[in-house]
């Protein structure tokens, strides 16, 4: 984007201020932490690439880098992801259509991965097959990655195994232990609701997707859904469920056969609607996994124009220049427009905030490398999530207030050097105090 000169875009902006100022704000309300969806997914054009997509809704996702990661050799199909307690984004996926090797990659923002190795789970080596490996964190903490293999290929018939991390940083894990689930079942998903493990998987003989249940993740399994329990019909694979904020479960699957997408919700993981067809990627994407998290807490900012004053260097102020964000003292009349804002219910998520410029109307804040910038409004989805952050209670106390990013979770805006940044939260003082600002009345 080209920077606006002072004097070549001061009349623009005169002509324009006025009337966008009349239009009216919706005013935005914090209304608890909000969900924010990431899949990662491999596609019907390719089994080589890894792309990513998010969704403010868990229902329509937008591309956020195709091609995002490409193993150094093999495949990745089926990559599973979660958000390790390190901060990381990791993904686990089948490395080929036969051997005994699960892939690992690890992400700081989920769109740049670094492959970090194979593991050898040790199946009869190149003669089985190990396909579809899922995380699954258990209440106690553990982590686990849960596959489904076969000693015989492809043609052979599967079970579910799993094998459990022995070190933080997931880099050690534990040789293989039979999950109790009868031969020929692949694709096993698990969650914990209190004390229950739930097991959704594929029958490979019937090509249902059916429901066990167990009080320990080694068995005995039952199964409570068999057959067509469920009345999507056959034909279905690679089930993932995520938690959606009412508390509902959204079981998403595989119409393989037809190269179509599906999902079913239910309210307590025994009883599930009927399958809706998954809008924008049915036909694009396969088998993938879906992770939520939460932005923001229940921080409600005052909308309507504002200045954000340095909770740790209260003489400066957020302000834009040669449209880069910044911190700086305020002392000419430009100084003072720079620094004021029509704060404006989050153009990706009404419950968050974007920050709207009073000089350069259509102009946002956005994170853009992480760097803070101002551009103007593409009508984009990536840029409508790139200028929205989401409140929080100051990190610095005070009645400060912190603003986490909608799109990238656990990333705040906070000052380095006087620059606008958007960096990982960090427990020390200093970040605490570069990441909180006081909403102020407008200086301009």
């Amino acid at each position: 984007m080209k920077v606006m000169r002072r004097g070549a875009a001061a009349a623009f902006a005169l002509t324009t201020v006025a009337a966008s100022l009349l239009v009216h704000q919706p005013a935005a309300h914090a209304a608890g932490p909000v969900p924010h969806y990431v899949m990662t997914a491999f596609t019907n054009s390719s089994e080589s690439n890894m792309h990513v997509y998010d969704s403010p809704n868990a229902t329509d996702f937008t591309a956020v880098r195709a091609n995002a990661y490409t193993p150094p050799s093999g495949l990745i199909r089926d990559p599973s992801v979660i958000r390790h307690t390190d901060g990381y984004y990791y993904i686990v996926y089948t490395t080929n259509w036969t051997g005994n090797t699960i892939g690992f990659a690890r992400s700081a923002d989920y769109t740049t991965w670094t492959f970090l190795r194979n593991v050898t789970v040790g199946l009869n080596g190149s003669t089985g097959s190990t396909w579809a490996p899922e995380w699954f964190k258990d209440t106690d903490g553990s982590v686990h990655v849960v596959f489904s293999a076969s000693t015989a290929g492809t043609a052979g018939q599967f079970r579910p195994y799993r094998i459990t991390a022995t070190n933080s940083s997931l880099s050690a894990w534990t040789s293989p232990t039979p999950l109790g689930i009868p031969a020929n079942y692949i694709d096993s998903f698990i969650v914990k609701v209190g004390g229950t493990y739930h097991n959704f998987l594929k029958n490979e003989t019937t090509k249902y997707i059916e429901h066990a249940t167990a009080t320990s993740l080694n068995g005995p399994w039952q199964f409570v859904g068999t057959g067509n329990w469920a009345g999507w019909g056959s034909g279905l694979e690679g089930p993932a469920l995520v938690q959606l904020p009412d508390g509902r479960w959204r079981l998403y699957f595989d119409q393989y056969g037809n190269k179509r997408y599906y999902y079913a919700d239910s309210s307590n993981l025994s009883a599930f609607g009927a399958k809706v067809e998954l809008p924008g990627l049915s036909g694009t994407a396969r088998h993938f996994t879906v992770l939520r998290e939460n932005v923001g807490d229940s921080t409600a900012v005052p909308t309507g124009r504002r200045s954000l004053r340095s909770a740790n260097f209260p003489d400066r102020y957020l302000r834009h220049r040669d449209n880069l964000a910044r911190v700086d003292p305020i002392g000419t009349a430009t100084d003072r427009a720079d620094a004021t804002f029509s704060v404006v219910a989050g153009l990706a998520n009404g419950n968050c905030y974007s920050f709207q410029s009073v000089n350069y109307p259509g102009y946002y804040l956005r994170h853009n490398n992480m760097r803070l910038a101002l551009h103007n409004n593409d009508g984009s989805a990536v840029f409508r999530a790139d200028a929205t952050f989401c409140g929080r209670a100051g990190l610095a106390g005070g009645g400060t207030t912190s603003f986490e990013s909608f799109n990238f979770p656990g990333r705040y805006l906070r000052h380095y050097a006087y620059e606008m940044r958007l960096d990982l939260r960090a427990s020390d003082a200093a970040f605490a105090g570069d990441a909180s600002f006081t909403v102020t009345s407008p200086l301009g």
